[in-house]
């Protein structure tokens, strides 16, 4: 079983930058596919992005396109997400996890998830 460990997480101002950082136990099979995902104080859990080890494809929310970049060192096993422009809205704990399937990565579904960090936005 892959475990994940985030951290990055913080305090900022609104237009900010902060990196998150997902380190991974392990690069496997069922953890081809790693993502972020985040979730807000009374609000649903959202995908952010995601990314394949292998071919390192990715893939964002309509949230996250033009300020978020996801990558990955694979030689770290290390997925990072570089966070821009961060608004009040950004503010939530953010959550990696990894799958096999992006499907269940963008779902939410994933069979790996870290504890979180959290982000805080100022205005």
């Amino acid at each position: 079983q892959v475990q994940l460990v985030e951290s990055g997480g913080g305090l900022v101002q609104a237009g900010g930058s902060l990196r998150l950082s997902c380190a991974a136990s392990a690069r496997t099979f069922s953890s081809a596919v790693m993502g972020w995902f985040r979730q807000a104080p009374g609000k649903e859990r959202e995908f952010v992005s995601a990314i394949r080890w292998s071919s390192g494809g990715t893939y964002y929310a309509d949230s996250a396109k033009g300020r978020f970049t996801i990558s990955r060192d694979n030689a770290k096993n290390m997925v990072y997400l570089q966070m821009n422009d961060l608004k009040p809205e950004d503010t939530a704990v953010y959550y990696c996890n990894a799958d096999q399937l992006l499907r269940k990565i963008v779902a939410g579904t994933g069979a790996t998830w870290g504890q979180g960090t959290q982000v805080t936005v100022s205005s």
